[in-house]
């Protein structure tokens, strides 16, 4: 009998050329060639790369979400390999230009999210997410998206794992070294899986600002703060594990305490 709770999750940890959309989307094409999964999760801006001068050179690269040659493009490989995928590009809607993460899968487009927390210089390049939090149905998974710097704040993913999220997708371009230790934190108070998916490499395109040097280390991180796999700080890799939901699924951490249910929700405050 199948255990419906048994989810195979994946990462691709890329190197993108810079503004060369083709050649980026055919390299991750390659690097998921021979592996199966149910989930992908990609990089934020994978296709792009990260370090745009200004809102002038992100439109220029900006996508429609969906109808973009990098949605129609993942969507094909989803539906040649009957998986789903969540991978981080750069959204145009009318006027407004996004850092976003679409979610796609077999039967097509499903959908999108925008960042939430800009982070130094994407402030100039980049309008605020303006789309709500969502938990996307994805092969039995409640699977949340949150984009990079929106680790930082706490409350992004305790709402998503309010909402039911088993696993968040964490399309990511960290440069912040912290980060992935932060991780584990965040699913040890949520009781959720992570599946953080960041680039390697480096990028120094904005005069006078410091070179940006990508850290790597993609990881997947259980509920009780495991890393079950993470990758190197330097190449280009993928890698595929199997999650058992049931750990997510149960929020008790002993027959008295509950994460959520033992909350004091009457006492806490929430301050401008």
């Amino acid at each position: 009998m199948e255990n419906k709770d048994l989810f195979r999750v994946g990462f691709v940890q890329n190197n993108p050329v810079f503004a060369n959309v083709q050649e980026n989307l055919s390299r991750v094409e390659k690097l998921l060639a021979g592996h199966s999964a149910d989930l992908f999760v990609l990089p934020e801006l994978f296709a792009t790369g990260y370090q745009f001068k200004d809102k002038e050179e992100s439109r220029s690269l900006a996508e429609l979400v969906p109808g973009g040659v990098t949605t129609s493009t993942l969507t094909a490989i989803a539906k040649k390999t009957n998986t789903f995928i969540i991978a981080g590009l750069v959204e145009i809607e009318g006027d407004h230009v996004y850092n976003s993460a679409v979610v796609t899968g077999p039967e097509g487009y499903i959908g999108k999210y925008r960042k939430l927390h800009l982070f130094d210089t994407e402030k100039d390049c980049f309008q605020q997410g303006d789309l709500p939090l969502q938990v996307f149905d994805i092969a039995g998974a409640k699977v949340g998206v949150m984009i990079c710097f929106d680790w930082r704040f706490p409350e992004t993913a305790r709402t998503l794992a309010l909402m039911g999220a088993d696993l968040i997708a964490h399309p990511s371009n960290l440069v912040l070294t912290h980060c992935p230790q932060a991780m584990i934190t965040r699913c040890l108070e949520n009781r959720v899986f992570a599946i953080t998916a960041d680039r390697v490499g480096a990028e120094n395109r904005l005069e006078g600002e410091e070179p940006l040097n990508f850290m790597g280390q993609s990881q997947v991180v259980d509920p009780n703060g495991n890393i079950l796999i993470r990758a190197s700080m330097t190449d280009e890799e993928v890698h595929v594990v199997q999650l058992d939901l049931s750990l997510a699924r149960n929020k008790s951490l002993n027959s008295r305490n509950h994460i959520f249910n033992d909350r004091r929700i009457d006492i806490y405050k929430l301050e401008k």
